[in-house]
C-alpha cells in the first residue's frame, strides 16, 4: 500500500479541522463585533445575524464530519457493552450503516431543499440562499460516505469505556 493515501487523508483531516477553526473564530469575532456595536454605538451590521445563523449550520455539519472521522459521534451503544468480539463488530457495522442510510436520506432531501431555492434570488448577507444551504446535502452525503467506510474498517480500540467509575 502506498504512503500517498495516508498522507492525503492526513491533509484532508487538517484542512477540515482548519476550516472548522476558522469558521468558529469568524463566528466569535462577528458576534463580538455585533455585541460591541449594539451596546456601545446603538447600531449593528444588518447582515451579521443571518450570516451567523448560516455559519452555525456550516460549523455543525463540518463538526459532525470531524466527529465521524475520529469515531467520536453520538451513538447508542448500550448493547455493545454486553457483547464482545465479532458480535460487537457486527452490531457496530449495522448501526454505522443505519446511520449512513439516514445521512444519505438527509442528503437526498437536502438536495431537494437546495433545488427549491436554486432558481430564486433570495440571499443571506449577499450570498445566494441555495449556496448557504448546499452544506446540507454535501455534508450529509460526505457523512454517509464516512460512516459507510467506518462500518468496514477494523476497530480502532476494542476496549469499551467504563459506564461508571467504581465506588470505594
Amino acid at each position: 500500500m502506498s504512503v500517498l493515501p495516508a498522507a492525503l487523508l492526513r491533509w484532508i483531516d487538517r484542512i477540515e479541522t482548519g476550516l472548522i477553526a476558522l469558521l468558529v473564530l469568524a463566528m466569535v469575532l462577528l458576534a463580538g463585533a455585533q455585541i460591541v456595536l449594539r451596546n456601545f454605538f446603538d447600531t449593528g451590521l444588518e447582515w451579521a445575524d443571518p450570516l451567523l445563523r448560516a455559519m452555525v449550520l456550516w460549523a455543525a455539519m463540518l463538526g459532525a464530519l470531524a466527529a465521524a472521522r475520529d469515531d467520536k459521534h453520538i451513538g447508542i451503544d448500550i448493547l455493545a457493552h454486553f457483547v464482545h468480539g465479532k458480535a460487537r463488530r457486527v452490531i457496530k457495522a449495522i448501526t454505522l450503516l443505519f446511520a449512513a442510510a439516514l445521512s444519505a436520506a438527509m442528503a437526498w432531501y437536502g438536495h431537494g431543499l437546495v433545488m427549491l431555492d436554486y432558481g430564486g434570488n433570495a440571499k443571506i448577507a449577499g450570498i445566494p440562499t441555495w449556496l448557504v444551504e448546499a452544506i446540507i446535502p454535501v455534508g450529509f452525503g460526505l457523512l454517509a460516505l464516512r460512516l459507510t467506510v467506518h462500518a468496514f474498517l477494523p476497530p480502532r480500540n476494542e476496549q469499551m469505556p467504563v459506564l461508571a467509575p467504581e465506588l470505594p
